[in-house]
């Protein structure tokens, strides 16, 4: 399926209000990259017709290539970024792949994309791991970078000098933008239309995408704690308790100081999980933690010692140890059966 040529307009041609690149990676994720574009193509015109009249957009690759995302479908590339005028863009918007480490150790000619962009002053936006790209290219330093759940202690591990922003669908920082993924890319795109086309235009077409409403970056995915029920103040504990676990997979933290941000006491914090989970906040913790373990081991690459560090362990023998008494094998056979 080809995206790269907008259909002709009978519209006077006028200087469109904003102006993206889109560079979807090797195994790119097709829900946000579909979602992103769909969102462009609603806001582009008065009626729905895809004429490119208030913003614009244009797919690249480092060469012309059929790109697979990550579901097999492949889209068709025609143009690179030597092909184009830089100036006359504003936002290059890269879409991560399927893995976070293969982002990581793409070669060099995705690095000079994003740097050849960022000398003509172009903002950077990366949506799910492309923002793994961003920072191994060194492009990340000083800013905040929202990352996919999934990934958090992933990207801590690997970057730990740059700061996550914690439980949010996207970052705006300056002239860097990151974007968890999924769905979260139709809310970006509609803020980023606000800003250049105004708030009627970013929102038309959400009815179409049967999308109630464009979510703020802090919103809360009550999907991330669905066995938790958010009916009544005790049950938020537990799901403000489960979120801050989530995010800190590889702290020191222990359950007191988790009580204590949430103003309770551990008695409290152990009974609510007990009633919630049958199981202590500690055992819950560490079942979470164990858990993130068996998953990276199916889906990465990564050495256990990469993986402890991603849950705060220094032992691999430990880790082992747990592992194995948890799912009744070891995380080397684990591995191997996948």
């Amino acid at each position: 399926m080809s995206t790269n040529s907008p259909l002709e307009s009978t519209n006077p041609v006028k200087s469109p209000d904003v102006r993206f690149l889109l560079l979807p990676l090797p195994e790119f994720s097709m829900l946000p990259f579909a979602g992103f574009l769909d969102k462009l193509r609603f806001s582009a015109d008065e009626e729905d017709y895809s004429n490119q009249q208030y913003c614009r957009w244009q797919l690249i690759a480092p060469t012309p290539c059929h790109q697979q995302s990550s579901n097999g479908v492949s889209i068709e590339i025609n143009c690179t970024i030597e092909e184009l005028e830089l100036n006359d863009f504003d936002y290059l918007v890269v879409f991560g792949g399927r893995s976070a480490r293969n982002c990581q150790q793409l070669p060099q000619q995705y690095h000079r994309i994003l740097h050849a962009a960022v000398a003509k002053g172009i903002t950077l936006v990366s949506i799910d791991n492309a923002c793994f790209l961003f920072a191994e290219a060194g492009l990340l330093k000083q800013h905040k970078v929202a990352v996919h759940w999934r990934h958090v202690a992933e990207f801590r591990v690997a970057f730990p000098k740059l700061e996550v922003a914690s439980e949010q669908l996207f970052s705006i920082d300056n002239k860097r933008i990151s974007c968890v993924g999924g769905n979260a890319a139709i809310d970006l795109a509609v803020e980023l239309l606000a800003k250049h086309c105004g708030r009627t235009k970013a929102l038309k077409g959400l009815a179409d995408m049967l999308v109630d409403e464009a979510r703020e970056q802090r919103h809360q995915l009550k999907s991330l704690n669905a066995n938790v029920q958010i009916n009544n103040t005790a049950n938020r504990h537990v799901g403000r308790a489960v979120s801050l676990m989530r995010q800190q997979l590889a702290s020191t933290d222990t359950v007191d100081s988790l009580a204590m941000k949430l103003a309770i006491s551990r008695r409290q914090l152990d009974r609510l999980f007990k009633d919630s989970f049958n199981q202590t906040a500690r055992e819950y913790w560490a079942e979470m933690r164990l858990q993130h373990v068996n998953w990276r081991l199916l889906n990465s690459d990564h050495n256990l010692q990469h993986l402890a560090a991603e849950i705060g362990l220094n032992d691999v023998s430990y880790l082992c140890k747990v592992f194995r008494k948890r799912f009744g094998t070891s995380p080397h056979a684990l591995r191997k059966s996948k």
